[in-house]
């Protein structure tokens, strides 16, 4: 009697932790056949909220190598400093066995860099932004939420915007480099496949500002008003989609 005792101690404390759900399935199959058990019903607020979804910020406390594959040849190096002197900070995308999968302009759009873990600092984002090119709109989101809708200027014809998925990786007062960026320029991780024969710009994509229409070598052009809220708003290693 005592061993049967314990028993029925030990499974309804294992039921206990385990949580809610397995307390239920105890109380079902415990019940006379003669009875249904009914089904417990939640109300919409007794429900968790489901989270926002967030970006896994990186920031380098130490040069390291960047890898093609969680182990495999080096592709390139990361500073603490991009080559226009931010913190160097990047998107995460995946981990795999102490190694990270990045999104970094050492490795051709479309593809991630892998780098060590221990040589990185944290954060989290839940801002992220979308381009549509088809439309020519850009959208700023926290989480699900539309935050703000900005219409942008896109690449020409036969230097058309790369589509894929980028990161934020400079934001940099424009007229410290050229007049015609406008106030602000937010750099991106992506580069322009197309570039016009003779191009000495430079093949790193950005948004800055300029006109607006099909009209660019590939960045995506803002209005002040627009760049300004970025600026503020968007911070280093925040996601961008473009996408036609």
């Amino acid at each position: 009697m005592a061993r049967r005792i314990a028993l029925v101690v030990a499974l309804t404390l294992s039921a206990y932790l385990v949580g809610d759900v397995a307390l239920r399935t105890q109380s079902a199959e415990s019940a006379p056949p003669t009875h249904t058990a009914k089904r417990a019903v939640h109300k919409p607020s007794d429900r968790v909220k489901r989270a926002k979804p967030s970006t896994l910020i990186a920031r380098i406390g130490r040069s390291v190598a960047v890898r093609s594959a969680p182990n495999g040849p080096v592709v390139g190096h990361l500073f603490t400093r991009t080559e226009f002197g931010s913190p160097q900070t990047l998107a995460v995308t995946r981990a795999v066995r102490g190694h990270l999968a990045v999104i970094t302009t050492t490795v051709p759009n479309g593809h991630v860099g892998w780098v060590d873990r221990a040589a990185l600092r944290f954060t989290r984002t839940h801002v992220s932004l979308d381009v549509d090119l088809s439309t020519h709109v850009l959208r700023v989101r926290n989480g699900n939420r539309v935050v703000r809708r900005m219409r942008v200027g896109i690449g020409a014809p036969g230097t058309s915007t790369p589509t894929g998925r980028f990161a934020i990786t400079d934001k940099l007062n424009g007229a410290a480099y050229s007049p015609v960026y406008g106030c602000c320029i937010l750099a991106l991780s992506g580069h322009q496949t197309n570039l016009p024969r003779g191009w000495t710009g430079g093949d790193r994509l950005a948004i800055h500002g300029g006109s607006l229409g099909a009209v660019s070598t590939g960045c995506l052009h803002a209005s002040t008003a627009d760049l300004t809220f970025l600026m503020r708003a968007v911070p280093l290693g925040t996601q961008i989609t473009i996408h036609p």
